[in-house]
């Protein structure tokens, strides 16, 4: 043979072999449900219903996670409510003899308590008045209301709703030092704060 003949007869088997490798299988229709063995039927019923019980099972997980993650945000929200509330009871402030004028400090910490009132809009403030022994027990319990109002009045300027305060005066019914001298005098003229439940 030549040469020529025998490259005529390897593209003519290449060709042949290439023809049969590429032939098209033919898919299997699928399987009629009547054709289906009883024991096939339970196998495939037992897969979906493992299927079904593994989403089911995801699905609750899922949930369960939510709930938990609500519980925790929820509780973190109290304990940061009750850091604030402990914060604003912690809170004095002081007035000059005689006087219900707000001091500068007395401003800065009740712009500390106006920022945890509109950060936890649960909380509810009774604001107390306080006085010195000295005056009148009228006159003192006017005084105290006057302090506790000045108070009030500067927390919704600074955009706290009334609807969560109230004032009260105790005028010089509770000291915080009950010596009588200048030292206890100033420590007594204050308004207290105290969180309403």
């Amino acid at each position: 043979m030549s040469r020529k003949s025998i490259s005529i007869f390897l593209v003519m088997a290449l060709a042949v072999l290439l023809s049969l490798g590429c032939a098209k299988k033919e898919v299997a229709p699928p399987a009629d449900p009547e054709t289906i063995s009883a024991e096939e039927r339970a196998r495939l019923a037992e897969e979906e219903r493992r299927k079904e019980m593994e989403r089911q099972a995801l699905e609750e997980r899922r949930l369960q996670e939510e709930r938990l993650a609500r519980e925790r945000e929820r509780i973190q929200d109290e304990m940061k409510a009750q850091d604030a509330a402990d914060q604003i009871m912690a809170t004095r402030i002081h007035f000059d003899f005689d006087s219900y004028e707000l001091k500068p400090e007395a401003r800065s910490a009740l712009q500390k308590i106006s920022e945890h009132m509109k950060r936890f809009d649960n909380l509810r403030l009774v604001i107390e008045g306080h006085c010195d022994e000295r005056g009148t027990a009228e006159y003192n319990l006017a005084l105290g209301e006057r302090r506790a109002r000045a108070a009030y009045e500067f927390l919704i300027l600074l955009g706290v709703g009334s609807n969560r305060m109230q004032i009260i005066s105790y005028g010089e019914e509770r000291p915080l030092d009950p010596r009588s001298n200048e030292t206890a005098w100033a420590q007594n003229r204050r308004a207290e704060f105290k969180i309403l439940q």
